[in-house]
């Protein structure tokens, strides 16, 4: 705000350089913030930053709470930088365009409306309703692909769904029978720990459980408690009583997803270990994908990572419920016997749907990122 009282004129390149702070501490609530969207938000009077805050473990306090309370006094006349429009509806927590409102700031810069429906501008329309300049639209593309898992909750009614594929020089996810291979280098598993750490849940299917019994944890140091929600895909509930799922599911949530006939003995048995056990409709004889995604939309997941076999790839791509994807070359070569990343139908599937939006190494190996051909900008 200016010596006479009226919001200065805004600055663009101040504006793209504060958005860009907020959008980088939305970030760190990645994979942690669900059911809510990891939101970022700054407070600048007279230049300066007074007060920074990013959505809260478990969703709660919104980023624009925690900013406020940093700015404390300093919050008048002051300009707020928000990565998702300020919530206007009573959840569990009371609206932030009105905290905002009592705070005396007198711009707000928010990066696009919020897709939630309780919302949906609304919360733009209060604070313009009470004098306070609000801007809409600086990083909003970068602010999209943030708020992916959340948009596309609200949107489509199931989480964002980012498929991961370690894929040697010639093809192959694994050696003769499914034997597993270490395929790629350090440098990509320290990437993938990070991947699981920003994603709200991590799944798989049972054949790859019992041909690897994996943890599925973030095990980059000092971020075991980043670890995502585990989910497996397990119609006939086979997991294993000895398995490693099993043996941190007291420490690590674990969901087992089973169909309907499943046994109840089983389920028991599961629960007793720790596991969530949740059922779910099949269809031709295995789980109905698009069911068992909505489930999990219903739980609050919005980013969903996904470490498949060839079986649950191939299903995913039929059913085309893969969003993104990320496959990490390795120069290694497995050999005619291995098992091959993706069968011919899906392959074809996948690059009619896909596209290529960055390719780069990562050690010897080398990372291809692909997203929904309709939603890269």
């Amino acid at each position: 705000m200016n010596a006479s009282g009226s919001v200065a004129a805004p600055n663009v390149a101040d504006d793209l350089r504060f958005m860009g702070l907020a959008l980088a501490l939305g970030r760190r609530g990645l994979g942690r913030a669900w059911p809510n969207p990891a939101v970022g938000a700054i407070i600048v009077n007279n230049g300066e930053i007074v007060g920074r805050g990013w959505t809260q473990p478990g969703g709660r306090p919104h980023a624009e709470i925690e900013a406020l309370r940093r700015a404390g006094a300093l919050t008048r006349g002051a300009t707020l930088y928000v990565t998702l429009e300020p919530c206007s509806h009573h959840g569990k927590s009371p609206p932030c365009a009105d905290a905002v409102i009592t705070a005396g700031i007198a711009r707000v810069v928010s990066t696009m409306k919020d897709p939630n429906p309780e919302v949906a501008g609304r919360g733009h329309a209060r604070l313009r309703g009470v004098g306070i300049v609000v801007d809409v639209g600086i990083e909003a593309a970068t602010a999209r692909r943030d708020h992916a898992g959340h948009i596309r909750r609200m949107r489509d009614g199931r989480p964002q769904v980012t498929l991961k594929l370690a894929i040697s020089a010639d093809g192959k996810v694994a050696g003769q029978g499914g034997r597993p291979v270490a395929i790629t280098g350090e440098a990509v598993r320290n990437r993938v720990h990070l991947m699981r750490a920003h994603s709200d849940a991590l799944m798989t299917g049972i054949g790859t459980v019992l041909a690897d019994d994996p943890v599925l944890t973030c095990r980059l140091p000092g971020m075991i408690n980043m670890s995502p929600v585990r989910v497996v895909l397990d119609s006939k509930l086979r997991l294993p009583g000895q398995s490693r799922l099993f043996a941190t599911a007291r420490d690590m949530p674990l969901w087992i997803v089973v169909g309907e006939h499943a046994p109840a003995a089983d389920e028991e048995a599961a629960r007793a270990h720790g596991a969530e056990v949740v059922r779910t409709v099949e269809k031709n004889g295995r789980l109905d994908l698009h069911a068992v995604f909505n489930l999990l939309a219903t739980r609050g997941i919005t980013r969903l990572m996904v470490e498949p076999g060839p079986t649950l790839v191939s299903a995913l791509t039929e059913a085309d419920l893969i969003d993104e994807a990320v496959f990490f070359h390795s120069p290694m070569v497995i050999g005619e016997a291995g098992l091959p990343a993706l069968e011919p139908r899906a392959m074809q599937l996948f690059e009619q749907r896909l596209k290529r939006v960055s390719s780069e190494p990562v050690g010897p190996d080398r990372e291809e990122r692909f997203i929904r051909e309709s939603e890269h900008v």
